[in-house]
């Protein structure tokens, strides 16, 4: 194993054993919220998040303020729901959004990786590369942000 890949091995097992964002929190008063609970079938894995949303003002689009989740199942979704949340915490719901189409894309890349610009934007999900050689596990990988953009949805902060 290249040096590499253990060190993307400790980001996960460190983010699944000291999760970020767990334990749901009430939305701000004022913000939007949302909250969406999926399960992945094949192993069982389940997440239920809820995102709090500073709402668009003076043409500026709305910001995801917060992220709480609880969940349960294997160290990849809940090490992936923990990344997610520090990774989309503060950021404009368009960069969001973004941020999520950029993980998609690593998840396809079959182990590949992305070009040094996506990575760099992806931050510590970029630890997940190796995830994407194996596709039962890339549900797994992917469940925290599907929560994570219904829950979006649910709030009324995405465009269309």
């Amino acid at each position: 194993m290249s040096s590499l890949e253990q060190m993307y091995q400790q980001v996960i097992l460190d983010h699944a054993r000291h999760p970020h964002g767990r334990g749901l929190v009430a939305v701000a008063e004022g913000h939007l919220g949302g909250e969406s609970h999926q399960v992945n079938p094949t192993c069982g894995d389940e997440v239920t998040l809820r995102v709090d949303v500073v709402p668009a003002v003076d043409g500026a689009g709305p910001v995801v303020a917060g992220v709480s989740w609880e969940g349960q199942g294997c160290s990849i979704s809940q090490a992936s729901a923990s990344v997610m949340t520090e990774l989309v915490s503060g950021r404009p719901v368009a960069e969001v959004e973004r941020l999520d189409a950029v993980f998609h894309d690593l998840m396809g890349s079959r182990g590949k990786g992305l070009d040094d610009d996506a990575e760099d934007a992806l931050g510590d999900a970029t630890a997940f590369t190796g995830v994407s050689q194996y596709p039962a596990r890339i549900k797994c990988a992917l469940l925290g942000w599907a929560a994570l953009k219904d829950s979006l949805a649910r709030s009324g902060a995405l465009a269309g």
